[in-house]
């Protein structure tokens, strides 16, 4: 039987920053997620996704609620403890914070910087150490035409493959990837989207993926979960029209969605680039 790897019990998240009348951005959820799975998490603006992901990630920490990553609770061990923990993920958000004037090889390579000493990166700074291993994760995504542009030239489209190419040469075993498709057109969003479980396959990696394409998300995992104001609606394996329904009858207006941006907005930078390794 394949180990469990996350266990999430009744976790409460709230924002920082957020009014304390505000509701929580997760309401007690429970979760129980093995190695190597591969998960889509879907649900109206503002249901919580991307606040389970950085949850999942170390980057929020629960108002309330356990949670265990290996049989390790993670905000009970040490902060050296849970930095070493971080090394063994990836956090892909939406739109990855990439140095503006950094060429697309060196951002690509930063995927190894855990395992790297101070020189060695500093060195792949002045001059890619790898530049065959960047070129052929971007050529996964279609990118490798961009090896040597600067990530300010890019389109938002280009800047996400060229942050999810990172994930690539990382080995992380936890793989949270925020909208990844969310700038591509349909044929790039297909290719993506089957690159990151190909790779993800490949080292047994845990895929945890959050999408707004609901049919691609019921084509491509077999687990779906689904979120609705911060509470998981559905956790299910067999996903019909019904639940698809149920989860987005109702969703909130625009306005309101703008006013849940706000609070998002007000979580700040969840981790440092030190801090988290992986998270980009």
């Amino acid at each position: 039987m394949t180990a469990v790897q996350l266990h999430l019990q009744h976790v409460c998240v709230q924002h920082p920053g957020a009014a304390h009348t505000a509701p929580a951005a997760l309401q007690d959820i429970h979760l129980q997620i093995q190695q190597g799975e591969q998960i889509a998490i879907i649900g109206p603006s503002g249901a919580g996704k991307t606040s389970l992901l950085h949850t999942l990630a170390c980057a929020l920490r629960p108002l309330s609620g356990d949670y265990t990553w290996n049989e390790k609770n993670i905000w009970r061990l040490s902060h050296a403890e849970r930095h070493a923990l971080r090394r063994q993920l990836f956090l892909a958000p939406q739109s990855p914070p990439l140095p503006p004037r950094q060429r697309v090889v060196n951002a690509v390579l930063a995927g190894r910087l855990p395992h790297w000493g101070f020189w060695h990166a500093l060195r792949n700074l002045i001059r890619p150490v790898d530049p065959l291993a960047a070129w052929q994760a971007l050529s996964l995504f279609q990118l490798q035409h961009k090896l040597y542009a600067r990530v300010d030239k890019l389109s938002g489209g280009e800047r996400q493959r060229c942050g999810l190419a990172r994930l690539l040469l990382s080995d992380a075993n936890l793989l949270l990837v925020d909208e990844p498709l969310s700038a591509l057109d349909p044929t790039l969003a297909v290719q993506t989207l089957e690159s990151l479980q190909t790779e993800a396959r490949a080292r047994n990696a845990t895929l945890i993926c959050s999408l707004h394409q609901v049919e691609l998300a019921r084509q491509h995992f077999s687990r779906i979960i689904g979120l609705r104001d911060g509470r998981i609606l559905f956790d299910s394996r067999d996903v019909n029209q019904q639940m698809i329904a149920d989860l987005y009858r109702n969703a909130r207006s625009d306005a309101a969605d703008a006013t849940e941006a706000s609070a998002d907005r007000l979580m700040p930078a969840p981790l440092s680039v030190a801090d988290t390794q992986r998270c980009y």
